[in-house]
């Protein structure tokens, strides 16, 4: 190629670069873009406000134990069974033989290496405590060494537990009602939750009730008027 040649490439490279310059440059002065105040449509209502995050909470099951399903549970268990023996005396795996664990105290198995913060919690693996911990370990206990995301349908929490009952040879009385009510009462919705949207309805009802005219401003305007509609008579 030829210098000739090259000098055409280069002046038309650096034409083209002038003319999109000069393009962009009178677009600028002849476009004026109007920014808007305000919103082009008002939305009624107040400015939404992020409120507290919603603590999540296992589901009730206390009231499903005695109708589960305990043939669905001891199928839910297969999935435990590489960590866990079930039977009466069985050995310690990964985790602790499971056998007495319902209404058993936690940390039952002895020379099993349990966490720390199982040891320091005490108590005893009741209906309230098994739920809890199926539904999320990690949460129920923070350094649990149950690598399981847990069982999130509370039918099959119900079953699992169900189960898990019969591993004794004296099963645990089933749940009382007062278990039952007072595991709904721990485990039901923050009240600040429900307040809030009793104040949004009370709110809601104190707007309709402005937006409504006075029943006292539509009758002085009559009465005022009155004496003299008497008077023309």
């Amino acid at each position: 190629m030829s210098d000739f040649e090259k000098n055409k490439i280069f002046a038309a490279i650096l034409l083209a670069g002038i003319v999109a310059y000069f393009v962009a440059f009178i677009g600028d002065h002849l476009v004026h873009p109007t920014h808007l105040h305000e919103d082009a449509v008002h939305v009624e209502g107040g400015a939404v406000e992020g409120g507290a995050a919603t603590v999540q909470m296992a589901d009730p099951v206390l009231h499903l134990i005695a109708t589960a399903d305990v043939a669905r549970g001891e199928k839910l268990s297969k999935a435990c069974a590489a960590c866990h023996s079930f039977d009466q005396g069985g050995p310690a795996k990964v985790g602790p033989n499971l056998w007495g664990v319902v209404g058993g105290p936690k940390a039952h198995s002895s020379g099993f290496a349990y966490s720390n913060g199982l040891q320091n919690m005490g108590g005893s693996w009741d209906y309230l405590a098994l739920n809890k911990f199926l539904w999320k370990p990690k949460k129920y206990i923070e350094d649990t060494k149950m690598n399981y995301l847990g069982l999130k349908k509370p039918e099959d929490r119900a079953a699992m537990i169900a189960w898990l009952r019969t591993l004794d040879s004296s099963p645990v009385a089933l749940p009382s009602d007062a278990q039952i009510a007072a595991e709904a009462a721990e485990l039901a919705p923050p009240e600040a939750e429900v307040e809030g949207e009793e104040a949004a309805d009370a709110e809601g009802q104190d707007v309709s009730a402005e937006d409504k005219p006075d029943e006292a401003s539509k009758v002085a305007p009559v009465l005022e008027n009155k004496p003299a509609e008497e008077a023309a008579h």
